[in-house]
C-alpha cells in the first residue's frame, strides 16, 4: 500500500499529551505527542460525533469529553463504554520538525 503524507503541523507545535485537531482534505484529524510518539486518529467520536481532540489523552489513550468513551491511539479501538466502534488511526512521519500524516488508513 502507497501511503500519501500531508504535512500536519510542525513537532514544535505538540504538547505532550495535548490533542491537536487539524483538518485535511476534509477530515477531522487528532493529533497526539504522547510517551515518545505521535499518533494520528480520526477527531470525531465513533458513539457521539463530537471531536477527540478536546478530550484527555492517558496511557496511550484518548477520552472523549462527552460521555467517557476511550479509544487507544495505536489502534483506534475502543475499551471503555459507551463506544463499541473503532474510530480510524493514519500513518504518522516525523521528518525534522515537519509531522507528516497519510489519511490511508491502518486499521
Amino acid at each position: 500500500m502507497t501511503h500519501t503524507f500531508v504535512r500536519v503541523c510542525g513537532l514544535s507545535e505538540l504538547e505532550e499529551d495535548i490533542p491537536k485537531r487539524v483538518e485535511f482534505d476534509g477530515t477531522p484529524v487528532s493529533v497526539v505527542k504522547t510517551e515518545g510518539e505521535v499518533f494520528a486518529i480520526n477527531d470525531i467520536c465513533s458513539h457521539a460525533n463530537v471531536s477527540l481532540s478536546e478530550g484527555e489523552v492517558d496511557d496511550c489513550h484518548i477520552e472523549c469529553w462527552l460521555h467517557g468513551s476511550r479509544f487507544d491511539l495505536r489502534s483506534g479501538k475502543p475499551d471503555a463504554l459507551p463506544a463499541t466502534r473503532p474510530v480510524p488511526v493514519y500513518p504518522v512521519k516525523i521528518e525534522g520538525d515537519d509531522v507528516l500524516v497519510s489519511l490511508t488508513q491502518e486499521s
